[in-house]
């Protein structure tokens, strides 16, 4: 991560003055003081990277200073100078929270390898931050199964890894498409580099460019520093642009300039940012059919589309299905500390039987619900599982769809907000609860949904936690616009 603001302490002017020359001409912010106090005015007023401090000034000690900016929430890196280094003084300097020590006179080739471990330090500690506040479960879990469908896709995994092509990922909710992205980066040469995930679904409008790419400070209210983006953590490494097909089109031009040059501004910034990163992305939609409708870009899906990878739904390999959920019991059998005598044959036949429109991920919250309710040193029953028989959706279905039929004399006339409501609720019921399955069911997109449920005061319209899907945080109404309103039906 580059280095862009040092602040430079030293009194003696010929240093001062050749080291400020030098690092303004690797295109580096420079504010060259003499004296503890000037630097305080600096810190007081802004944010810096680095700071190269003399440990002898006129008005004060460098190593007290060094112990005063290590008590400051936000400080620069201190790489400390000295014409009378010693031993003793560079242990305590480092024990005072030092970054580095030169001794004078130094080399320009020494100012130069002492600024590239400050930025890869910088980088590391910036990564670790992001990781720190994004826990994410699923970093260890493998891609299962034991189908030709998931061998294929593991044979394929490993020839694609390798290269630096971007890769896009399609496939249903639950399917596994984030587990694909990270075999793809673990399997390739940049696996000891960072992976950063960005879901693109999650993001309020007004923000996402902030968390793409980063921002100056004072670029918005509320911009008290500077930050950052996704894009310059995953330098050297992968960056996984989750539900790509969410962004707005405004959004999607600018991301089209990174991915041809490899170059963005933070906002209320002017410096070009150069960028080395593998992008990955997923969508659960058909993106040939979304630039068909102009709701994204055919230059951006060509980009993205350079080496394609469809992962196929649950029950178009139904084989894995019961390999999945032994997996998956043994997993949530260590997990909740029960004891369960493995899936009795009815259970079995009950999985094999169900569709799972929410694919993997809805077989792992069936069984994790069934480890729980299973009674000790049982098997898990059908009764656990708690899956509703085929002929009950069908039987659902049908009633929703005749909720939508004409009126007649024996059905009173209902109002178009009534109509649409109950097809709503009747779809979710249909997909049980899962909304990303019911917008899709639906043909809208789930932030309309969800904006939908807050209408109806719907709990699910807030509920953020569902067991069943992965769902994005809820945004305002003035966030986004639907993309369509649900009953303008195509023409014949």
């Amino acid at each position: 991560m580059r280095i862009e603001k040092i602040i430079l302490v030293e009194d003696e002017e010929f240093l001062r003055k050749n080291l400020a020359h030098y690092l303004r001409g690797r295109r580096i912010d420079v504010a060259a003081v003499e004296t503890i106090e000037e630097a305080q005015n600096y810190l007081a007023r802004d944010n810096f990277d680095l700071m190269f401090l003399d440990l002898r000034l006129p008005d004060g000690d460098g190593t007290e200073f060094l112990k005063e900016l290590n008590l400051r929430p936000s400080k620069p890196l201190i790489i400390i100078m000295s014409g009378f280094g010693s031993v003793e003084s560079a242990v305590e300097c480092m024990r005072c929270g030092a970054f580095d020590y030169l001794i004078k006179p130094f080399s320009n080739d020494q100012i130069e390898v002492a600024l590239k471990k400050a930025e890869k330090f910088t980088q590391i500690l910036k990564v670790n931050q992001y990781f720190s506040l994004h826990e994410d479960q699923e970093t260890q879990r493998e891609l299962l199964g034991k189908s030709r469908t998931v061998d294929r896709l593991r044979q394929l995994i490993r020839k694609i890894a390798q290269t630096q092509a971007t890769v896009l990922i399609q496939g249903e909710s639950g399917t596994g498409k984030e587990l694909v992205a990270r075999a793809l980066h673990r399997l390739s040469p940049r696996s000891g580099a960072p992976f950063i995930k960005v879901n693109c679904a999650a993001l309020p409008e007004n923000l996402v460019e902030s968390e793409l790419f980063g921002h100056e400070k004072g670029a918005f209210t509320g911009a008290l520093n500077k930050r950052e983006g996704r894009f310059e953590l995953a330098h050297g490494g992968t960056i996984l642009l989750d539900e790509i097909s969410e962004i707005s089109l405004a959004m999607q031009a600018k991301l089209l300039r990174v991915l041809q040059e490899r170059e963005f501004e933070r906002v209320g910034g002017s410096r070009t940012i150069k960028i080395d990163v593998r992008v990955i992305a997923t969508t659960n939609r058909k993106l040939e059919e979304s630039v068909e409708r102009n709701e994204f870009r055919q230059d951006l899906f060509f980009r993205l589309n350079v080496v394609p990878i469809h992962v196929a739904p649950l029950r178009e390999r139904a084989e894995d299905i019961l390999y999945l959920a032994e997996n998956f019991a043994q997993r949530f059998v260590r997990k909740h500390g029960v004891a369960v005598r493995g899936l009795s044959a009815d259970a079995e036949r009950a999985l094999l039987a169900h569709k799972w429109p929410g694919n993997i991920r809805e077989l792992q919250n069936v069984v994790e619900r069934a480890v729980i309710l299973c009674e000790p040193d049982q098997p898990i029953e059908p009764d656990h599982l708690s899956l509703e028989p085929a002929a009950t959706r069908v039987s659902n279905l049908q009633a929703a769809n005749a909720t939508t039929a004409g009126p007649s004399p024996n059905r009173p006339f209902v109002t178009l907000y009534q109509l649409e409501k109950q097809h709503i609720l009747a779809a979710l019921e249909l997909c049980q609860q899962n909304r990303t399955q019911a917008a899709k069911l639906l043909d809208i997109n789930i932030r309309t949904l969800r904006n939908k449920l807050n209408e109806y005061k719907s709990p699910l319209g807030e509920d953020a936690s569902l067991a069943s899907e992965e769902l994005p945080a809820a945004e305002s109404a003035q966030d986004f616009q639907p993309e369509r309103e649900i009953f303008v039906r195509k023409s014949a």
